[in-house]
Order: structure tokens, then sequence, then C-alpha cells
């Protein structure tokens, strides 16, 4: 497994990572707790040795499988988590205040068994705060080697600039896809590259729909938030399905997974892109890794930009 750079000056990480939330949160069955740890195990084996969590994963429960996982094995394993969202009776509550940041980070050194987080995410940013004062906390972490670098996820460019002037941001969280292209347009491409800040895409199979494997909503099970998701409803479903059958045709006219193409896609797009695609089963993880061992031209990679442009996905994201 190769390696590539976070940002300028930050860490070397294997060029794909390893999203674990769906193991513990939001993608329906969640108990079979012995693959998910079996999965863990063979991405290490494979090289991959950037793993992500975040405590809204159960919520807890995913840093403590990560925990569990790693147990005895932590040379060399790049790990970060995130802190700042939870879930209360009318949906999602975002924290940012500094003793929100010290408490979340206590919690998750001990449910991961560890002594320091190697890069710790603000999860989403908090309109009540100042920027500079979540982040002034992080570095805060930083100094007692509690933490070693330091992310935000889905933010703004402006917010992103704010933070690094506060302390130097080390990776910027987003959605990006084949059929989610919006830093693309929306300026937080452009601010990490000028900025020298690593980019990690999560989702960069457009939370599975971009594998092939879904043709129905059927398909989500039980528990799913899938099935509530406006890209996956009504006639968004079948607009979207036609762009799969788009995705299907290219791998097959190369000899590849339909998988294995969307993630050559985004590792295509930059050097400083460490896509972090989720599974919680072998065989899926296997198949991801395969993908950068997938070449894909400047006239291949222009000729997808053409088929998927950055507004072709039909419904909104949340």
């Amino acid at each position: 497994m190769r390696k590539r750079t976070l940002g300028k000056n930050g860490p070397e990480v294997s060029e794909i990572g390893l999203g674990l939330m769906g193991m513990s949160a939001f993608y329906g069955d969640r108990d079979n707790t012995e693959e998910s740890v079996a999965t863990i195990h063979r991405a290490l084996e494979l090289g991959v040795n950037f793993l992500d969590t975040a405590e809204l994963y159960g919520p807890y429960t995913n840093e403590e499988l990560l925990g569990q996982a790693i147990k005895g094995k932590r040379d060399g394993i790049f790990i970060a988590t995130k802190f700042g969202v939870m879930w209360g009776p009318e949906g999602a509550v975002i924290d940012g205040r500094p003793e929100t940041v010290f408490k979340s980070a206590e919690g998750s050194l001990k449910r991961l068994g560890i002594e320091t987080i190697d890069l710790y995410y603000q999860h989403r940013m908090d309109p009540k705060v100042p920027i500079e004062d979540t982040i002034g906390a992080m570095s805060e972490l930083v100094k007692q080697g509690k933490v070693r670098f330091l992310g935000i996820s889905e933010a703004e460019p402006a917010l992103i600039e704010r933070a690094h002037r506060t302390h130097p941001i080390t990776a910027v969280q987003t959605e990006y896809s084949l059929w989610t292209r919006d830093v693309e347009t929306n300026g937080v491409l452009e601010t990490t590259r000028r900025l020298g800040i690593g980019f990690v895409p999560y989702s960069p199979l457009g939370r599975g729909f971009l594998t092939g494997a879904i043709k129905s909503p059927d398909d989500f099970e039980e528990g799913d938030f899938r099935r509530f998701n406006p890209r996956f409803m009504g006639e968004n479903f079948q607009k979207n399905l036609d762009i799969v059958k788009k995705v299907e045709q290219l791998a097959k006219d190369k000899g590849i997974s339909p998988s294995q193409l969307a993630l050559a896609w985004v590792l295509a797009k930059g050097e400083e892109l460490v896509p972090i695609p989720g599974t919680k089963r072998r065989k899926y993880l296997e198949e991801n890794v395969k993908s950068v061992e997938v070449n894909l031209s400047p006239a291949e990679v222009s000729e997808i930009d053409s088929i998927f442009p950055p507004d072709s996905a039909a419904g909104e994201r949340y």
C-alpha cells in the first residue's frame, strides 16, 4: 500500500483509509462485531492504517469497537476520531464549546484505549461558538500530548481559513464522490489546496450507491437512514440509478468493479486526497483496496467528469 501525505507538512497515511461508521451506526444491521473486527484486522494486513471513527457513531460504541480491534496493535495505526455532534430528541445537537472539546477527548481516549489521538476533528461547525474558541481548545490538547493533528469536517471556506489561522489544520473531511462534487464549486477544495491542508473524502462510494449493489429502496435494511435520504427516495432514486448504470458500464469497459472505478476517480483528483470508503465486510474491503492499482489517464478522468458533472445527482445530500 502506497502512502500519501495529509497536507503540506502532515503525516503519511495509507493511500486510502477505512471509514468505520457503518459498523455501528446509520446503515441498518450492526450486530456482527466479529466480522467488523476481522475487517479492521484485514485492513491492517493490507496496509490500510488510516482508521476513521467518531463519538457520534453508536454513539460511542464505534470507538469502543475500534479500541477492541487494535488492542495490542497500536504501532503504525493512524486513528482519526471526531467530537461535537450528538443526537437529541429533536435531531442533531452541535456543540463546539471548549469544555465539550476537553470532555469529549477524554472520553474518546478511554474508549479507544490509547494515549494520543492522531487526528482530532470537529465533526460539524457550531454557529454559536466562534471557531477560534473551539480550535483554541483543541490546540491545548496538542500541547498536552493528547492529540497530534487537528481537523475539521464539513466546513465552508471562510471557517477553514479562520481555523487554520488559529492552529494549523492538517485535514478537512467532507463528502466527495462522483455524485457529490460540491467541493469543486463551493471553494472548499480550492481553499484546502491553497492552504496546504489535506482533504479526506468521506462516502466516496456515494453512501454505497455507486457500488451498483443497490437496485431498489427495498434493498435497505430496517433502520438504514438512507431510506429517508432525499437521493434515495421517489423519482430521485431512479434518476440516480441511471447514473450508476453509467458507472457500471465504464467499469465493465475497463475490467474493474463500479466501486473500484469510483474510488480510482477520487484518487486521481489529487495526491492530497485520501478517501475513506466504509465497509463492515472483508470482501468489500479487499475490493476497495484494489482500487489503488487502477490507473486512470487524464483523458479518462476528463471523460468521467463530463459524464458526471457536479450537479448530476438528483436530490439533496441530507
